[in-house]
């Protein structure tokens, strides 16, 4: 889990939605499929079992996550502001900080390795120092589930569900550790970016990144989707809860399983999936398809994105 800054209520503006769009997108065929961790590897409160079938109608998703010029462009489109920005502090990981000491306020209670950063946010995902000017091609990070939401509206999308997620993630192969297959590095290459040494004081960066990736960084899952693992934590509609799955015992499969999106607690956590650069197997084993996750809607860190969903 990460840390969790709260601002509050939502503030006043969202955007109108927009006429529908599919630009980006791919299309899905649905179907059944087994959803949860087969492999038994799962952490017990996170609810990745039990294993289940799960039937999903067809759907687009984004290939890519939504990068920094993307959501750029909302903002200038709309004068949109994020959560982050009206909290004036976000939370950034402790190595990649870009700021003078002044602006950083403390650690994350329990995870002291996020330092609360003043002026992070999204165009500035690392600090004051830091900025997105030569990341336009990076997931944008600092976006909360709110600002997701509100991205989505303009965009003329919405946010996939937990399942719609894993299916695609899945790529097409049943029961697979990973998009790509049950092997972290395939033939020595790796296949996503996640951490590499002793988490949290040194990354090696092996796979090439200490922090984001750009959205088209590796190859592809079977279903032509990009980093779907690794790289950021991807927001999905889902309210979390641990015991989704033990609710759906006994319905074999479940149509198109879709959570609580409205709950009247606008803080209420949210799924997220497919875990960060910051994942390592001694702390965090989240980069696999079948891991789960959560913060609430208003949290925004250094390493949580998203991308977009459409009914086909």
């Amino acid at each position: 889990m990460i840390g969790t800054l709260t601002v509050g209520p939502p503030g006043p503006f969202r955007p109108a939605p927009a006429d529908r769009t599919t630009r980006g997108q791919v299309r899905l065929p649905g179907g059944t499929f087994t959803m949860g961790d087969v492999q038994g590897e799962g952490y017990p409160a996170d609810g990745e079992g039990p294993v289940h079938q799960v039937r999903l109608r067809p759907f687009l998703i984004d290939a890519t996550t939504v990068t920094n010029a993307a959501f750029a462009a909302f903002v200038k489109d709309t004068g949109y502001v994020t959560d982050a920005e009206r909290l004036g502090v976000s939370a950034v990981f402790h190595l990649a900080v870009r700021a003078e000491r002044p602006d950083v306020l403390g650690q994350a209670a329990g995870t002291p390795w996020w330092l609360t950063v003043r002026g992070a946010s999204w165009r500035r995902p690392h600090g004051p120092l830091s900025s997105v000017a030569d990341l336009q091609n990076h997931p944008v990070t600092q976006v909360s589930w709110n600002d997701a939401q509100a991205y989505c509206a303009w965009a003329g999308k919405r946010l996939p569900t937990e399942a719609e997620w894993e299916y695609a993630a899945r790529g097409g192969l049943e029961g697979a550790r990973f998009p790509w297959g049950n092997e972290l590095t395939p033939r020595g290459r790796w296949s996503c970016n996640i951490w590499q040494g002793v988490f949290p004081t040194h990354n090696s960066a092996e796979d090439g990144h200490v922090t984001t990736a750009p959205v088209k960084s590796y190859r592809p899952n079977g279903h032509g989707l990009w980093n779907m693992v690794g790289n950021v934590w991807e927001w999905c509609a889902d309210t979390f809860a641990a015991d989704t799955y033990a609710a759906r015992a006994g319905r074999t499969p479940v149509d198109d399983p879709r959570g609580p999106w409205h709950d009247p607690d606008r803080a209420a956590p949210r799924v997220m999936r497919g875990g960060s650069y910051l994942c390592h197997d001694s702390y965090c084993y989240r980069y696999r398809v079948a891991a789960r996750s959560a913060n609430t809607a208003d949290s925004a860190t250094g390493n949580i994105g998203f991308r977009c969903a459409n009914d086909s």
